[in-house]
Protein backbone atom coordinates (compact mmCIF):
# COMPACT_ATOMS: atom_id res chain seq x y z
CA UNK A 1 0.00 0.00 0.00
CA UNK A 2 1.78 3.14 -1.22
CA UNK A 3 0.22 6.01 0.70
CA UNK A 4 1.58 9.26 2.06
CA UNK A 5 2.99 8.62 5.57
CA UNK A 6 0.26 10.58 7.40
CA UNK A 7 -2.52 8.90 5.39
CA UNK A 8 -0.93 5.49 6.01
CA UNK A 9 -0.79 6.14 9.78
CA UNK A 10 -4.45 7.22 9.80
CA UNK A 11 -5.47 4.16 7.78
CA UNK A 12 -3.58 1.78 10.06
CA UNK A 13 -5.14 3.43 13.12
CA UNK A 14 -8.61 2.93 11.62
CA UNK A 15 -7.85 -0.74 11.01
CA UNK A 16 -6.34 -1.19 14.48
CA UNK A 17 -9.14 0.44 16.46
CA UNK A 18 -12.22 -0.20 14.30
CA UNK A 19 -11.81 -3.31 12.16
CA UNK A 20 -9.44 -5.42 14.29
CA UNK A 21 -11.84 -5.73 17.27
CA UNK A 22 -14.48 -7.22 14.96
CA UNK A 23 -12.09 -9.62 13.24
CA UNK A 24 -10.59 -10.62 16.62
CA UNK A 25 -14.08 -11.58 17.78
CA UNK A 26 -14.62 -13.63 14.62
CA UNK A 27 -11.24 -15.36 15.04
CA UNK A 28 -12.06 -16.34 18.63
CA UNK A 29 -15.37 -17.82 17.51
CA UNK A 30 -13.74 -19.78 14.64
CA UNK A 31 -16.18 -18.14 12.21
CA UNK A 32 -14.59 -17.04 8.98
CA UNK A 33 -11.00 -17.15 7.77
CA UNK A 34 -9.31 -15.26 10.62
CA UNK A 35 -6.69 -16.48 13.07
CA UNK A 36 -5.00 -14.56 15.86
CA UNK A 37 -1.32 -13.74 16.15
CA UNK A 38 -0.52 -13.41 19.86
CA UNK A 39 2.64 -11.38 20.40
CA UNK A 40 4.39 -9.36 23.10
CA UNK A 41 5.03 -5.64 22.73
CA UNK A 42 8.73 -4.99 22.29
CA UNK A 43 8.60 -1.88 24.52
CA UNK A 44 5.58 -2.41 26.76
CA UNK A 45 5.89 -6.15 27.39
CA UNK A 46 2.10 -6.29 27.02
CA UNK A 47 0.45 -9.21 25.21
CA UNK A 48 -1.47 -8.32 22.05
CA UNK A 49 -3.63 -10.28 19.61
CA UNK A 50 -3.75 -9.28 15.96
CA UNK A 51 -6.25 -10.89 13.57
CA UNK A 52 -4.78 -12.22 10.37
CA UNK A 53 -5.63 -14.67 7.61
CA UNK A 54 -3.11 -17.52 7.65
CA UNK A 55 -2.72 -20.51 5.36
CA UNK A 56 -1.70 -23.78 7.02
CA UNK A 57 1.42 -25.29 5.46
CA UNK A 58 3.64 -28.23 6.38
CA UNK A 59 5.42 -27.21 9.60
CA UNK A 60 3.55 -23.97 10.20
CA UNK A 61 1.65 -21.21 8.48
CA UNK A 62 2.00 -18.83 5.55
CA UNK A 63 1.04 -15.20 6.14
CA UNK A 64 0.60 -12.25 3.83
CA UNK A 65 1.84 -8.91 5.16
CA UNK A 66 -0.93 -6.66 3.81
CA UNK A 67 0.74 -3.47 5.02
CA UNK A 68 4.31 -4.72 4.71
CA UNK A 69 6.74 -5.55 7.51
CA UNK A 70 6.74 -2.02 8.98
CA UNK A 71 3.77 -2.55 11.33
CA UNK A 72 3.86 -2.95 15.11
CA UNK A 73 2.64 -6.53 15.36
CA UNK A 74 5.25 -7.74 12.86
CA UNK A 75 8.06 -5.80 14.54
CA UNK A 76 7.01 -7.37 17.86
CA UNK A 77 7.09 -10.90 16.43
CA UNK A 78 10.51 -10.35 14.85
CA UNK A 79 11.93 -8.77 18.02
CA UNK A 80 10.65 -11.65 20.17
CA UNK A 81 11.75 -14.31 17.69
CA UNK A 82 8.28 -15.81 17.56
CA UNK A 83 4.64 -15.67 18.54
CA UNK A 84 1.61 -17.87 19.04
CA UNK A 85 -0.89 -18.49 16.25
CA UNK A 86 -4.40 -19.23 17.46
CA UNK A 87 -6.36 -20.95 14.74
CA UNK A 88 -9.73 -22.62 15.23
CA UNK A 89 -9.27 -22.37 19.03
CA UNK A 90 -5.94 -24.23 18.90
CA UNK A 91 -2.65 -22.54 19.90
CA UNK A 92 0.54 -23.10 17.89
CA UNK A 93 3.94 -21.88 19.10
CA UNK A 94 6.04 -20.23 16.41
CA UNK A 95 9.78 -19.77 16.84
CA UNK A 96 11.03 -19.08 13.32
CA UNK A 97 10.01 -16.62 10.64
CA UNK A 98 11.20 -16.94 7.05
CA UNK A 99 10.48 -14.55 4.19
CA UNK A 100 9.42 -16.25 0.97
CA UNK A 101 9.03 -15.09 -2.61
CA UNK A 102 5.65 -14.00 -3.92
CA UNK A 103 4.98 -17.15 -5.98
CA UNK A 104 5.66 -19.44 -3.01
CA UNK A 105 3.52 -17.32 -0.72
CA UNK A 106 0.59 -17.18 -3.12
CA UNK A 107 0.72 -20.94 -3.75
CA UNK A 108 0.01 -21.64 -0.06
CA UNK A 109 -3.40 -19.97 -0.13
CA UNK A 110 -6.65 -21.44 -1.46
CA UNK A 111 -7.62 -20.41 -5.00
CA UNK A 112 -10.25 -17.88 -3.88
CA UNK A 113 -7.82 -16.09 -1.55
CA UNK A 114 -5.01 -16.36 -4.10
CA UNK A 115 -7.23 -14.62 -6.66
CA UNK A 116 -7.86 -11.70 -4.28
CA UNK A 117 -4.19 -11.48 -3.27
CA UNK A 118 -3.16 -11.31 -6.94
CA UNK A 119 -5.85 -8.74 -7.69
CA UNK A 120 -4.55 -6.59 -4.81
CA UNK A 121 -0.94 -7.13 -5.99
CA UNK A 122 0.26 -8.48 -2.65
CA UNK A 123 3.95 -9.36 -2.57
CA UNK A 124 5.03 -9.67 1.10
CA UNK A 125 4.77 -13.25 2.39
CA UNK A 126 6.40 -15.08 5.29
CA UNK A 127 6.42 -18.55 6.78
CA UNK A 128 5.71 -18.84 10.49
CA UNK A 129 7.34 -22.12 11.49
CA UNK A 130 6.20 -24.26 14.41
CA UNK A 131 8.48 -24.74 17.38
CA UNK A 132 10.20 -28.10 17.12
CA UNK A 133 9.88 -30.49 20.04
CA UNK A 134 13.23 -30.95 21.87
Amino acid sequence: MNLQPHIRRAWLALIKYALNPLTRRLARSSIGPFSLIRHVGRRSGKTYETPLIVAPIHGGFMIELTYGPDVDWHKNVVAAGGCTVIRRRQAYLIDRIEPVDTATGLAAFPASQRFVLRLLRRTHFEKLLLRQQP
